[in-house]
């Protein structure tokens, strides 16, 4: 079933969402936050155990004095510097299984996964703001004055702190590194990729946390989206603050972001997802300016789709 725009119109698709006339100044004055902070963290051994692999949790504290959790596993070449790669985890959940990394780490690739905060893993959310506390990330902070409380720019900026963090590791070649993820995740790799410009290499499968407006209008009461359809009904019914909404939206929108991305881009794409419409991912793919690779699944919606791990593989592995 097809409900978005046929794909040659995809193809030029800009973006509906507006974009903050302090756009820029807004996220540089967020990095400069960010560098202030020190880069420190603690390792703490984990339960499971690999013969290819040493698995440990890591925390840092990050924006606001959250303290931030991280799978980190890492190859057993004692005194070998290798490729990076950070990985996101989709919305709701968690950084996963231990075991999913293994095979990365058996290549040669130390990987630092990421819990974002307040979600189902063990990062902490400390942001204190107005407003409704009943669901509903990507408004966290929309009824602040002051747009520096969005909860995504948080969570943008922890991601930038766990790269610099991995390009730190003495193991770590920071010549090499990549970010990976899908929804949530893939939006966390674009952003990270957009404010960490030593990224090498990001793969973004169907990404979430683009082009806000875009989505309203496609009826996302059941999509992934479907809080800003809940902040209207209940909180703002005749839309008085509509234009409001959106303009402060698109301070955490990645496809005003995806401009800044210097790293190799793979992403891909489900012609029938209805959780992260297609056009929303256009938006933000159309703007990068760095060398790109669009995969397109056409019978695919917003879910597991068969082969491109084994496209992302051999991707990540020219950083071998």
């Amino acid at each position: 079933m097809k409900f978005d725009l046929p794909l040659s119109e995809l193809e030029e698709y800009k973006g509906t969402n507006p974009k903050p006339k302090d756009f820029n100044e807004y996220w540089n004055d967020a990095l400069n936050e960010l560098s202030q902070l020190p880069m420190d963290y603690e390792l703490i051994p984990a339960d499971f155990t690999s013969n290819v692999a040493d698995c440990l949790h890591l925390y840092f504290y990050g924006a606001g004095g959250a303290k931030i959790h991280c799978q980190l596993v890492r190859p057993k070449r004692p005194g070998k510097q290798g490729p990076g790669l950070l990985w996101f985890h989709g919305y709701h959940v968690n950084s996963g299984d231990w075991v999913d990394k293994l095979g990365y780490a058996a290549e040669g690739f130390t990987i630092l996964a990421m819990d974002s905060r307040g979600q189902g893993g063990l990062s902490e959310d400390n942001l204190q703001v107005r407003g409704t506390t009943l669901k509903g990330h990507i408004i966290r902070g929309i009824e602040e004055k002051d747009p520096h409380k969005l909860y995504y720019r948080n969570v943008f900026l922890d991601t930038v702190e766990a790269a610099r963090i991995l390009f730190s590791m003495e193991n770590v070649d920071p010549e090499r590194v990549g970010v990976y993820g899908a929804s949530q995740g893939g939006a966390l790799a674009i952003a990270c990729a957009s404010l960490e410009p030593r990224i090498k290499k990001a793969a973004a499968v169907y990404p979430f946390l683009s082009d806000y407006r875009r989505a309203w209008e496609l009826d996302i009461s059941n999509s992934a989206y479907e809080e800003i359809h809940y902040y209207f009904k209940f909180i703002d019914p005749n839309h008085e603050r509509e234009e409001e909404l959106f303009n402060k939206l698109g301070y955490i929108d990645i496809q005003h972001l995806a401009e800044r991305i210097k790293a190799d881009v793979l992403w891909a794409v489900g012609m029938e997802d209805q959780i992260c419409p297609p056009s929303t991912q256009f938006a933000a793919y159309n703007k990068i300016q760095s060398k790109k690779r669009l995969l397109v699944y056409y019978e695919y919606g917003h879910e597991h789709i068969r082969t491109l791990g084994d496209k992302v593989h051999p991707f990540f592995c020219e950083l071998l």
